[in-house]
C-alpha cells in the first residue's frame, strides 16, 4: 500500500496566485452551502470537508465545486437537508441511501456508522449509493485510520455521461471511479493514505486547469476524435474528448473494478445506458473497515509498519524525484497552506462569486465573511 511518487505539478504550491486563508474560506463556504437550503451543522461539515480538501492540495475536490453544487440544488438534482436512510443492518452489514443529500454528509455519517460496527464486531462492509458529491474519499479513510481501523473505499460515479477511455479505446465508458486505501499509525493517526483515481488526471483538475488558461501534461487526454490532447477544454465540447486511465490495463482495470463493486454491491447500478441519467453527480460506494487487533498483536503491527515505512523511506531518491508515502503529499500541502492560504485561481473565484450571489451571499457579505470574525 505504499506508493512511490514525484511531487508532480498538479500538487505544487503555486505562490504567484492570489491566496485565501483557511477560516474566511470556511465562512464564506458554510454561507454558500446555507444559501443552498442546509441547515447550519450540514453547511458546516460540507464547508470543512471543502476547505480540508483544498489544504490537502486537492483543489478538485475543493471549494472549486461550490457553482456545481449550487447549480445541481436549483435543478433539482442535489437536495439539500436530506438524511441517509440505513436500508440494511446486518450484523457486519451496513447499506445506506444518500437519497441524492449532499454527499459530504451521507459519506461520513455512514463511515462513523462503518467504524463504530467494525470496533464492535472487528469488521464492517458498508454501502452507500445514491449520494451526492462525496468530495474527498481520503477524508473517510483518515476517519477510519483515527479509530485505529484498516480501510478500504471504492468508488463509482455515474447520473452523467462517462469521461474515461477504458485501455486501448478511443472514447470514455468509465468516469474518474476512485479507491482509497488508508493504515493507521497505531497512534490515532494515518501512516498510509493511498486515495487516486484512476484515471491519469482527475477530473476536477481539468476543470481548473481550463480555468487557469493551462495545459496538461502529454499522454492524460484523447480528443473526440481519439487523438492525444494537451487541452482541457476538450473535456467540456460537444462531442467531449476522453480522459485515459493510469497505468495502461492496470488503472482501466481497477476502474472496472470500482464501478462493479460500487454500483452493483450498493444496489444503485452503473454507469451502463440502461441506466437513468438526469445529468448531476452521483457517488456509489462500497467500503470495508477492519479492526486489526482481531488479526494481530496491536504492539508488533505498529511497529512492522513503522519498519516498513523507514525502510521505503531509506531508498535513494531518483534525480528530480523525491521517495513519499502515500499520504505525504497532503501533509506537506496543509502545513504550507495553513501557514501561505489556499490558492484560487481567478476563473474558479469568478465562478464561486457568481454561485454566491445566486443563493443571496452578495459581494457585501462576502466582503465581511471574508474579513470578519464570522457570522
Amino acid at each position: 500500500m505504499v506508493l512511490l511518487i514525484a511531487v508532480r505539478e498538479a500538487i505544487r504550491y503555486d505562490p504567484s496566485m492570489p491566496t485565501v486563508e483557511h477560516k474566511p474560506l470556511r465562512r464564506l463556504a458554510q454561507a454558500i452551502v446555507l444559501g443552498t437550503g442546509s441547515a447550519p451543522a450540514e453547511a458546516l461539515a460540507v464547508a470543512n470537508h471543502l476547505v480540508d480538501a483544498n489544504l490537502a492540495g486537492h483543489d478538485s475536490h475543493g471549494v472549486g465545486m461550490l457553482p456545481t453544487y449550487v447549480a445541481e440544488v436549483a435543478q433539482g438534482r442535489l437536495c439539500p437537508n436530506t438524511p441517509s436512510e440505513l436500508l440494511r443492518d446486518d450484523g457486519a452489514f451496513l447499506a445506506f441511501d444518500g437519497q441524492r443529500g449532499y454527499g459530504q454528509r451521507a459519506a461520513g455519517e455512514a463511515t462513523l456508522a462503518a467504524i463504530d460496527r467494525a470496533q464492535a464486531q472487528g469488521v464492517c462492509v458498508m454501502t452507500l449509493r445514491n449520494a451526492g458529491h462525496i468530495g474527498r474519499v481520503g477524508a473517510y479513510g483518515e476517519l477510519a485510520a483515527a479509530a485505529g481501523l484498516f480501510a478500504m473505499y471504492f468508488v463509482n460515479v455515474t447520473d452523467h455521461p462517462p469521461s474515461v477511455a477504458p485501455h486501448g479505446a478511443r472514447e470514455a465508458r468509465y468516469n474518474t471511479n476512485p479507491l482509497c486505501v488508508a493504515v493507521p499509525d497505531g497512534q490515532g493517526g494515518t501512516a498510509v493514505l493511498l486515495d487516486m483515481a484512476t484515471s491519469r488526471y482527475a477530473l476536477g483538475k481539468v476543470r481548473i486547469a481550463k480555468n487557469k488558461a493551462a495545459t496538461l501534461p502529454p499522454g492524460m487526454l484523447l480528443d473526440a476524435d481519439g487523438k492525444p490532447d494537451t487541452d482541457p477544454a476538450v473535456m467540456y465540447a460537444e462531442p467531449r474528448g476522453a480522459l485515459l486511465p493510469f497505468g495502461e490495463h492496470k488503472g482501466s482495470g481497477l476502474a472496472l473494478v470500482c464501478e462493479l463493486l460500487a454500483g452493483v454491491l450498493s444496489g444503485n447500478g452503473t454507469l451502463q445506458p440502461d441506466n437513468p441519467q438526469r445529468g448531476g453527480l452521483i457517488n456509489n460506494l462500497f467500503s470495508v473497515l477492519v479492526e486489526p487487533r482481531h488479526l494481530v498483536d496491536d504492539d508488533w503491527m505498529g511497529e512492522e509498519v513503522t519498519h516498513l515505512l523507514d525502510y521505503v523511506r531509506s531508498a535513494h531518491a531518483r534525480a528530480g524525484m523525491q521517495v513519499q508515502i502515500a499520504g505525504e503529499p497532503e501533509a506537506v500541502q496543509r502545513a504550507q497552506r495553513l501557514r501561505s492560504g489556499i490558492p484560487v485561481d481567478d476563473t474558479t473565484w469568478r465562478e464561486i462569486t457568481t454561485a454566491a450571489a445566486e443563493v443571496g451571499v452578495d459581494s457585501e457579505r462576502m466582503t465581511r465573511l471574508l474579513s470578519g470574525p464570522g457570522e
